[in-house]
């Protein structure tokens, strides 16, 4: 694939990702709006998408997922393989005794 059709679908695929973080933070009544944009930064970064490999080319996966099998498909392909880690990443936020320095 060439480099210019990768980033096309990577556009794509940052795209539905974020459709799909907003509308699983909509859900969910625990997070408080004041929350909402560190919860889907979290969802969305360079950093989170690296677990899965080179970020642009794991948008370019979603992307070209979503255009060969539709917005259905594609949605529910991340809550199978997204949505776990972001579930363990909040639990493991929430833990007691955790030290976690705040950002001034």
């Amino acid at each position: 694939m060439k480099l210019e059709d990768k980033r096309n679908y990577a556009w794509i695929g940052d795209a539905v990702l974020a459709l799909y973080a907003r509308k699983w933070i909509l859900k969910q009544s625990s997070i408080a709006p004041k929350e909402r944009a560190a919860v889907f930064q979290s969802m969305t970064s360079n950093e989170f998408l690296s677990h899965w490999g080179e970020p642009t080319q794991v948008e370019s996966e979603i992307g070209q997922l979503f255009e060969t099998e539709g917005l259905d498909k594609t949605m529910q392909y991340l809550e199978d393989n997204f949505l776990p880690i972001v579930l363990k990443r909040q639990a493991r936020k929430k833990q007691p005794g955790r030290y976690q320095r705040k950002k001034s």
